[in-house]
């Protein structure tokens, strides 16, 4: 498709529904057309031969950019929808049709009604039960059960025919049952219909009377009236000695016999004149149905079933036809052509009986088509001569026969394009020595380019050993060797021009396992050591995985997988197995096993662990510039595995004496390879290491030095920072003497001027870690580098960085500077920034001084606030209000700050003032106090005088009215008068701005109490009469008052609770006849208790106990009280049982629900509370 993406193209049907389409009632239909051309097609429908036109259906919707139609068939029958349809995609370079879709609706019909008559049949006969369902859209499933939804078994005798019938070869008495019933399932809609029960009755002649047997003359189903006898076999179905059978090729064949006779007869198969196909044949129903798949024409000939028993065989033969709806042989292909080219449409099909071919052009049967002289059509084939642009078109192949068709759409593309490559630029493809390559060339053009190719742009490849191109451009090499690597180029050409592409080969080395892992034989609790050495490309990434016994290693840390080996610790006898070391690459592998065995371990004294013996036996092998092979021999473990070998170092030229860690490797290893710097005079050697520490080391190795060289590295955290305003100190760290590689390290600094200077200068030392560059302008910036150097040569070229000289002190202050008063205690200060020039440093920022002074001349402390950056602006906050401040700005870099600007004044606006500094109550006297205070510290403007509001505070704290008024600003004390005597009062007192009050401070203060006057009636605050109150709570009479009254009431509970003892009555009155209803008891307005009951009689309550203040006992829910026994009063009864009550003829009602709950405020039920 990407290929003719962006040039025209004829319609092709890419998607549609199948030619025979079944559809669920039950919901929509979706018939496919999908299509794709340049321009993108539209589509049209016709339906049994006539034009579809969708719009006028509103059922009917074709989806956008597509020809699926989408029929709603809610509220419509699917049936009306059924019919032949077919879809044509067309654009203005032609058009191309769909199949003949066929649309039907699955149908799944009720069994029709029937009375099925007891079957009655003799012990040994045959039987056949039919099924016959009804015909359904597809076919139903058939299958029998009996009322409990079992299958019925089936087996040699008893089974089930591929029509449905069920046959019994010879029955049985078990056979006998009413419920034989065949059920079809429709699968389309999954729906399951019931056959009505079948009853089977099995007689044994020998075993019934005369009487009985009379019975059964009813009917005419008795199969047999004399006993069955053992027979041979003979044929139930198919009948007769031979049939016949046709099937269409690559369908199902399916053969059935099925016998009876008495033993149950067993069918076998055979062909006549071959084998069986194999791979294709199966046997079903207990070889009663032969089945063969995928049938072909070599499938077709005599079938002989044999049915056999112990008395004899019958057989039966089947003469197979296979006949063949079309099929295609070479369908037609779709043609690209330059103008002037000649193209074959060739439409190559088979089918019994033999295909009818006919063509169209654009859904036009081609001999109502356009003449077209350079066209030629010859049965199956067409062909176009000297075509022309714009002659493209869809032709059509149909091929049909009496067992279905085929219809082929294949376009004609007349286009004049230029060479394509479509195989992605510098491509690069990996192979493995003597494996083949395909290196791609995939293009496009028309006419068809031509494909050449070239090796390293140069030498010409032609066909032939060891290369060969392939039609669609491809190259192969047969056997691949290194020399075939290089570039390759690909070049596409016709008669419009030439396209070339250029891909690599890069031909690797195999991978192989040099060293593979041994057969092992360990001891348990031991290490198994597998090695596996593997040589593969150098520019291959291998990857190495190890098996056990083919799969993965168990997740175990006693399992240790290196580079080369893997280990494993504490061998026990579940690690037995074979182990397979693979070693992947992204282009091959390699493997290799071994299997482990795990012994017992030998008895052995009790075991002391210590320290392992020193290696020895130390050796240098593989020696290199940068690198030796360190070999040695492990000394005794002591009952301990070794587990690391630490190698260290000696540098006998640099520090003699003094040894260094170098590398550590695993205790199962005996060799190490070291990298090694230049000249360094080394000495190694060995300590090994196990639970109980590391060994004593080994004597030192032989002496090896290595070469000096130059060195590999440069000095790190280079850095150029200036300390005066004319210099630049370039600093750096010094490499050690295993850097230096080399005798003579010096340092070469290099400076140059960013942005000023091209050429570096530079300077050699040595011995040092920095250079001081004296004479700089003012902060510049400089590009810095330092390279390593010795008497063999430079390190590597070393990445600039950037630093500045020193810092002066900036020459100018801002100007401009305005003052924004925000509010009382805040303003903005804005200036204009310096020129960058005269920064002469890095800018940090802006300071602001604020020497500044207070209200009314007060001098503050000086204050400064910085502001980081390239700042124009700046809060002042915490400012006083009513007060002159002056401030100036300094600009700050990293040397310090610049000149002050000129000073500026501003001043806040007036606020409200803070509290007054005291207040304080002086000379309170009965009537009258004098209040003195102080001004606020904080004016914070010009005072306009003082409010003073005070209130009373009562005995229980409770506040009175607020009496408020105002003094003058210049007034320290005042004195109130006309106030309480021996009260407490509260004082509210704060300063006033024209802003508005400050906050207020409070005080507290009692009036004398007068002792000669304690019930003078009380006076207002400010009348001229003082009023004299006194505490009573404190005087004599009033406490001596209180215990009487405590006396009292103790006496009154006393006698009460005497008079309640005795049992005393409560008085009742009249009956009122003012309330109609006698249950409902009114409460009196008076005393708040109820009325009493209506009843003359005397109501006692149960003493001790809440009575309701009506006077009566509420009556209890059980069914058991003892009033019900009553003849209509109330019961009453004292607190030990005894019923005190009234019989009064009429049983009354419970007391009104709405006093059920409430509890009388009288005497009586106050006392009940205290007892």
């Amino acid at each position: 498709a990407k290929v003719l993406e962006g040039l025209p193209q004829p319609p092709t049907i890419t998607h549609q529904s199948p030619k025979d389409f079944i559809i669920d009632p039950r919901e929509n239909i979706v018939i496919h057309c999908e299509a794709k051309g340049k321009p993108h097609p539209s589509f049209s429908w016709t339906r049994n031969g006539t034009h579809f036109d969708v719009e006028k259906d509103p059922k009917v919707l074709m989806k956008p950019s597509s020809g699926t139609l989408v029929i709603d068939i809610n509220g419509e029958k699917a049936e009306a929808y059924e019919g032949v349809y077919q879809c044509t995609a067309r654009n203005e370079h032609g058009t191309a049709l769909s199949n003949n879709i066929v649309i039907r609706q699955s149908r799944s019909p009720l069994w029709s009604k029937e009375r099925n008559e007891p079957i009655l049949v003799q012990v040994g006969v045959s039987l056949v039960l039919q099924c016959r369902p009804p015909a359904g859209l597809p076919p139903p499933i058939i299958f029998w059960m009996d009322n409990n939804f079992q299958r019925l078994t089936q087996d040699t005798r008893v089974s089930q025919a591929l029509n449905g019938d069920l046959y019994f070869s010879n029955v049985l008495v078990d056979d006998t049952r009413n419920d034989y019933i065949c059920y079809a399932r429709f699968p389309h809609t999954q729906t399951i219909q019931q056959k009505q029960p079948i009853t089977v009755k099995v007689l044994d002649m020998d075993a019934i009377n005369e009487t009985v047997a009379a019975m059964y003359n009813y009917t005419n189903d008795i199969y047999s009236g004399s006993p069955a006898e053992e027979r041979r076999p003979s044929f139930m179905a198919p009948l007769g000695q031979s049939s016949t059978q046709m099937v269409l090729r690559g369908g199902v064949l399916e053969l059935e016999c099925i016998a009876e006779g008495l033993p149950t007869p067993d069918i076998s198969w055979r062909k006549e004149s071959g084998d069986l196909p194999s791979g294709r044949t199966s046997f079903h129903n207990f070889q009663k149905t032969l089945k063969i798949v995928d049938v072909t024409e070599a499938d077709a000939g005599d079938y002989r079933c044999t049915a056999k028993n112990s008395l004899g065989a019958g057989h039966h033969i089947i003469k197979v036809n296979v006949k063949a709806a079309p099929y295609w042989i070479s369908a037609p292909r779709n043609l690209i052509l330059a103008p002037k080219e000649t193209g074959i449409l060739t439409c190559r099909v088979g089918g019994d009986p033999k295909p009818t071919i006919t063509w169209s052009v654009n859904g036009v049967a081609i001999e109502n088509s356009p003449k077209d002289v350079n066209r030629k059509v010859e049965d199956d084939t067409v062909i176009l001569n000297d075509v022309q642009t714009g002659s493209s078109a869809v032709y059509q192949c149909n091929a049909s026969n009496e067992f279905g068709y085929l219809l082929a759409n294949a376009f004609v593309n007349v286009l004049a394009e230029p060479p394509r490559i479509l195989t992605p630029p510098n491509n690069v493809y990996q192979v493995i020595t003597n494996r083949p390559a395909l290196l791609d060339c995939a293009s496009f053009g028309s006419p068809i380019p031509s494909i050449t190719w070239f090796k390293d742009s140069q030498t010409s490849i032609l066909s032939g050993d060891p290369y060969v191109i392939h039609g669609n451009g491809t190259l192969e090499i047969h056997v691949a060797q290194l020399l075939n690597s290089g570039k390759y180029t690909c070049i596409a050409s016709n008669n419009l021009g030439t396209k070339e592409n250029h891909v690599y080969l890069e031909v690797k080395e195999p991978t192989r396992i040099l060293a593979q892992p041994e057969y092992k034989v360990v001891q348990r609790n031991r290490n198994a050591v597998f090695e596996c050495k593997v040589k593969h490309d150098p520019t291959l990434i291998p990857i190495m995985t190890w098996l056990k016994d083919s799969g993965e290693l168990p997740d175990d840390e006693r399992f240790v997988v290196e580079t080369d080996s893997l280990t494993i610790r504490d061998v026990t006898e579940e690690d037995e197995g074979t182990y397979t070391c693979v070693m992947n690459t992204t282009l091959d592998q390699d493997s290799a096993s071994a299997m482990l065995t795990v012994v017992e371990a030998t008895p052995t004294p009790a075991i002391v662990y210590e320290q392992p013996d020193p290696p020895t036996d130390l050796e240098l092998t593989d020696q290199r510039e940068r690198s030796v092979q360190l070999t040695w021999t492990p000394g005794d473990e002591n009952n301990s595995p070794t587990e690391k070998f630490l190698i260290q170092y000696e540098d006998l030229l640099h520090q003699p004496g003094v040894w260094h860690n170098l590398t550590k490797v695993d205790g199962t290893k005996t060799t190490a390879h070291l990298d090694l710097s230049p000249y360094v005079y080394y000495s190694f050697r060995v300590l090994a290491l196990n639970r109980v520490g590391y060994s004593q080391p080994s004597k030192a190795s032989r002496q090896y030095r290595t070469n000096p060289a130059a060195p590999d590295e440069n000095p790190t955290d280079v850095q150029g920072v200036g300390t005066e305003h004319d210099n630049l100190i370039i600093s750096w760290k010094e490499l050690t003497g295993l850097q230096s590689n080399g005798p003579g390290l010096q340092y070469r600094v290099n400076w140059r001027q960013k942005g000023v200077e091209e050429e570096w200068s530079s300077e050699t030392v040595a011995n040092t870690s920095k250079y001081v560059l004296s004479g700089t302008p003012t902060f510049v910036p400089y590009e810095i580098k330092v390279q390593a150097v010795n008497d063999y040569g430079s390190g590597p070229e070393p990445v600039p960085v950037e630093g500045f000289s020193g810092e002066d002190l900036p020459m100018s202050a801002p100007e401009s500077i305005q003052v924004l008063v925000q509010n009382v205690t805040l303003a903005e200060v804005h200036w204009e920034p310096v020129p960058s020039s005269t920064v002469r440093g890095r800018l940090q920022g802006y300071k602001v001084l604020q020497p500044g002074a207070g209200a009314e001349g007060r001098q503050e402390e000086a204050q400064a606030l910085s502001f980081s950056g390239n700042r124009t602006q700046g809060r002042l906050p915490g400012l006083q209000p009513y007060s002159l401040y002056t401030l100036n700005i300094r600009v700050v870099n990293g040397k310090g700050e610049g000149p002050p600007s000129a000073n500026h004044n501003f001043e806040t606006p007036e606020g409200v003032p803070g509290p007054p500094s005291f207040l304080r109550v002086k000379d309170p006297n009965i009537d009258s106090l004098t209040l003195e205070w102080g001004p606020p510290q904080e004016n914070n403007g010009r005072l306009t005088g003082y409010t003073l509001r005070y209130q009373l505070v009562n005995n229980s704290n409770d506040l009175g009215p607020v009496e408020e008024m105002t003094l003058p600003a210049n007034e320290t004390t005042v004195t109130l008068g006309n106030l309480k005597y021996s009260t407490r009062y509260k004082f509210y007192f704060n300063a006033n701005t024209i802003k508005g009050p400050g906050p207020a401070i409070t005080q507290e203060a009692v009036t004398v109490m007068d002792e000669g006057e304690l019930y003078q009636p009380a006076v207002d605050v400010g009348k001229a009469m003082p009023n004299k109150q006194v505490d009573l709570a404190t005087q004599g009479w009033f406490i001596g008052l209180m215990c009487a009254i405590a006396l009292l009431i103790l006496v009154l509970l006393i006698v009460c609770f005497i008079k309640r003892n005795k049992g005393g009555k409560y008085p009742v009155k009249e009956k009122e006849d003012a309330h109609q209803d006698p249950e409902i008891q009114p409460m009196k307005e008076d005393d708040g208790t109820f009325g009493e009951y209506s009843d003359t009689e005397d109501h006692k309550p149960l003493k001790g106990s809440r009575t309701p203040s009506n006077g009566t006992v509420k009556r209890d829910d059980s069914d058991d009280s003892l009033v019900d026994y009553g003849e209509g009063g109330d019961g009453q009864f004292n607190e030990d049982g005894s019923f005190i009550g009234q019989y009064s003829g009429k049983k009354e009602k419970d007391t009104h629900e709405g006093n059920e709950s409430s509890e009388a405020p009288s005497p009586v039920n106050a006392m009940n509370s205290f007892v």
